[in-house]
């Protein structure tokens, strides 16, 4: 399975007989599979077959999922509110007792009032049985089928991304593993000459034998040997999983947790300026997997 981002948009709009309606599917970021559906009154039997479809497509991601339903206007049900109807023409007689006018309102004017002739513009759909409601889930389809294809494309883009972040998260931890500053001749150098720098002109001499012992033990509290080695089996696993067959935004997450720790512990034991930069490159090259991967299907 190729990479899939979480962002995707479907429409698809269709008709069947007297029945007109259009789909809508967004899908945006989320820790796990989130489905919101927004569906007319007297659908909600699709909606467990709507949910299964979803989940057979999409692993994760917040869904939202919205119909929008009407007949033609000559298969609208056009419906006498009687209530209202009987109010207005008390009104109607009220207002003439009060002004004295005696003029009376035609049944022309009073079926135009607001409220006395109702429109019911939804057809409906006995699920299961009904050719429309058939209709209306293969409809669906399509426009789920449009979500998933953008969610690939964009998920293809995500890896070439990703993949080039990999390569520099490697080259950097190659320069870091290759430093001149991490050999032990280096550090006693280093240490020598600040030592050197507090003791003045004319001392006593340095103790040869101490001085490389400390060198020595000062190598081994900064050796960066584990976290480097850490880090290109990082890099190895996170290729791995974006070649993966099933969705791996989760475990990109955590790989990109771990890049971090070893990034922060490296700095942490740098023991020289270029390693300490390098350190904080790899930080910017990480945060930047973070930022892509909280994407990734």
């Amino acid at each position: 399975m190729p990479v899939r981002s979480m962002t995707g948009f479907g429409r698809m709009a269709g008709q069947d007989g007297d029945a007109g309606w259009s789909w809508e599917i967004r899908t945006v970021n989320n820790k796990g599979l989130d489905i919101r559906l927004r569906l007319p009154p007297g659908l909600e039997d699709l909606e467990p077959r709507l949910r299964d479809a979803i989940a057979k497509r999409i692993k994760r991601g917040s869904c939202s999922i919205s119909l929008a339903l009407k007949a033609s206007e000559k298969a609208a049900d056009f419906r006498l509110n009687e209530a209202v109807l009987l109010r207005l023409v008390e009104l109607a007689e009220r207002a003439r007792r009060i002004t004295g006018h005696q003029e009376q309102i035609s049944l022309h004017d009073l079926l135009g009032m607001k409220g006395v002739i109702e429109i019911s513009d939804l057809p409906s759909v006995d699920e299961g049985q009904s050719a429309l409601a058939e209709a209306l889930l293969a409809s669906f389809q399509t426009a789920l089928n449009e979500v998933v294809a953008a969610r690939r494309a964009e998920g293809e883009k995500l890896k070439v991304v990703l993949l080039d972040k990999l390569r520099e998260i490697e080259t950097l931890t190659r320069q870091a593993e290759s430093a001149p500053e991490r050999r032990p001749e280096a550090i006693r150098e280093r240490l020598r000459q600040q030592v050197q720098r507090l003791l003045a002109e004319g001392a006593a001499a340095f103790d040869e034998n101490r001085l490389h012992q400390e060198a020595v033990l000062l190598a081994t509290k900064a050796d960066i040997e584990e976290e480097i080695q850490r880090l290109y089996a990082h890099v190895t696993a996170a290729r791995e999983l974006l070649d993966a067959e099933e969705p791996s935004g989760r475990r990109l997450e955590f790989l990109a947790q771990e890049f971090q720790r070893e990034a922060n512990t490296l700095c942490s034991k740098a023991n020289a300026t270029a390693i300490t930069q390098i350190g904080l490159k790899l930080k910017t090259a990480i945060d930047q997997v973070r930022e892509q991967v909280q994407n990734v299907e």
